[in-house]
């Protein structure tokens, strides 16, 4: 992988229609996660980690469901899916169609689906690189499903899982039994989905190279220009975590320590889709919650090392980029 994938989850327009065709109002979904009332009005919509789990705990409270998750993946047509999914479902065998899905999924969230053999058992397991919270049940269990659902309907057979384990605490487990046709454990120190191994080499009958051949190669330019982008990202971001502290950083300091021109850094970011003040304000936002989340900083002294000129500025930023007070966020973050 170039780089690290930036944090920006899509939020496709399909997402709402399926909430609207079960009577749930976006609006009311985005109120509960003081996400922006009008975020389901873009079909460009794009949020953080942080807020993609906020909308999902929202989704769940509003709809008193913890199988929200699995009844949405069951629902969804292969056909339905983004091209980054589709392909998937197109794959010579279910490995083929699961390296797919892991490669390419990047391009909607920074979810990266990962696949350790041993022995009998293909263990898959997810990692969420810029998340601060846990993630919420719901979350798991989309792409667990999917990944089963992917081996099920790609190779046409009733396949199942050999266990299914949750991080997460009080999962009710029969209707996970029922859909996985596993054991369900939970409270586990990482969440896995545990297959046979041997289903992994079942071919896929729809096979589609054609589709393939066209797919693939959009699919790798897009991921390509992702990683270059996220890369440049990444070095600007790194750069601008210590000069925080010195009050407003100069894209001209910055191009300098990483041995660019300052137009050169300019277009670069430009092409990358955001702009330096962006980035400033991720590189605060990001370092506000790891100084917030040891309890041992205090409060003004992260403002100090934010390069905020005051406390009162600190907070008022703070609750533009949370909702709520730093001293609130941090209480909440120690509840979970």
């Amino acid at each position: 992988m170039a780089g690290t994938t930036p944090d920006k989850c899509k939020l496709p327009a399909a997402l709402w229609r399926a909430l609207e065709a079960n009577g749930i109002a976006p609006s009311a979904v985005l109120k509960l996660a003081r996400l922006p009332a009008t975020l389901h009005l873009s079909d460009r919509a794009v949020v953080t980690t942080d807020q993609y789990f906020s909308l999902w705990r929202a989704l769940e409270e509003i709809t008193g469901t913890s199988e929200l998750g699995i009844q949405m993946v069951a629902a969804t047509p292969a056909s339905a899916h983004p091209p980054s999914s589709l392909a998937a479902f197109h794959a010579r065998d279910f490995r083929d169609g699961l390296e797919r899905l892991s490669r390419f999924k990047r391009l909607c969230t920074p979810e990266r689906i990962q696949v350790e053999i041993k022995g009998a058992d293909a263990i898959i397991t997810v990692d969420w690189p810029h998340a601060t919270t846990p993630e919420p049940l719901t979350c798991t269990d989309i792409t667990f499903a999917t990944v089963l659902e992917l081996g099920r309907r790609g190779t046409g057979r009733p396949l199942i899982a050999r266990a299914v384990r949750y991080a997460q605490a009080d999962v009710p487990t029969p209707p996970r039994k029922d859909f996985y046709g596993a054991e369900v454990w939970t409270g586990m120190d990482r969440s896995a989905l545990v297959l046979d191994r041997a289903d992994l080499d079942r071919v896929f009958p729809g096979h589609n190279p054609e589709l393939l051949a066209i797919l693939t190669p959009s699919l790798a330019a897009s991921l390509d220009e992702l990683d270059a982008g996220s890369s440049i990202l990444d070095q600007v971001k790194a750069v601008l975590g210590p000069m925080l502290a010195s009050g407003r950083p100069e894209l001209a300091g910055v191009a300098s320590e990483l041995g660019l021109s300052a137009r050169t850094l300019q277009r670069r970011i430009t092409e990358a889709g955001t702009s330096f003040r962006d980035l400033v304000a991720d590189a605060r936002r990001d370092l506000s919650h790891r100084l917030l989340a040891d309890p041992s900083t205090d409060i003004d002294e992260t403002a100090y090392l934010l390069g905020f000129q005051d406390v009162t500025s600190f907070y008022r930023a703070f609750r533009d980029w949370e909702g709520v007070p730093p001293g609130e966020w941090r209480s909440q973050r120690s509840l979970t």
